[in-house]
């Protein structure tokens, strides 16, 4: 039932503009899907705090026609407090992410390179920070079937050889 309300999400939250997307596959927690020129592995947070106007998730994107493979982007749960960090745990390693709003990233290439290895041979990941009314904030994710769906984003929007 929750791989089909995952799904069911994922599919309704499509703009216009990306009205072909298409469903990868759901692989354990994450799931997989390619549409509007991009490919992502995505995620909700198996525990969060409710959801207010909007829903919580880990995402890893490829633009291709951007020369974009492999980004992380982390949608909060609650809006962060300016100033504060946003770190991300994986299994006893940290990494601190930047961001403002609902959003966070990794700061650069090479630090999304090490968060998608250690996601790749992890268990859980956690997202914390503080929300603008100063409460933590933590959004936790298991990350079982996040290297196949990462695998499976990656190969649909692989550059294509002429």
């Amino acid at each position: 039932m929750r791989v089909r309300n995952f799904l069911f999400f994922f599919l309704m939250m499509a703009t216009p503009a990306a009205a072909q997307q298409q469903a990868l596959g759901i692989f354990g927690m994450w799931g997989a899907f390619e549409g509007g020129g991009r490919c992502w592995a995505i995620a909700e947070p198996f525990r969060a705090p409710a959801a207010e106007r909007w829903r919580p998730f880990v995402s890893v994107g490829h633009w291709p026609a951007r020369a974009i493979s492999g980004q992380l982007h982390v949608r909060l749960s609650r809006e962060k407090r300016t100033g504060s960090a946003v770190l991300l745990r994986i299994d006893g390693r940290s990494f601190q992410l930047r961001g403002g709003g609902r959003d966070a990233w990794a700061p650069d290439a090479r630090a999304d390179e090490e968060i998608l290895a250690a996601m790749r041979t992890g268990i859980d990941m956690v997202v914390e920070t503080r929300s603008t009314q100063g409460r933590l904030v933590r959004d936790q994710y298991r990350l079982r079937g996040a290297a196949t769906a990462m695998d499976a984003a990656a190969l649909a929007c692989r550059p294509r050889r002429g």
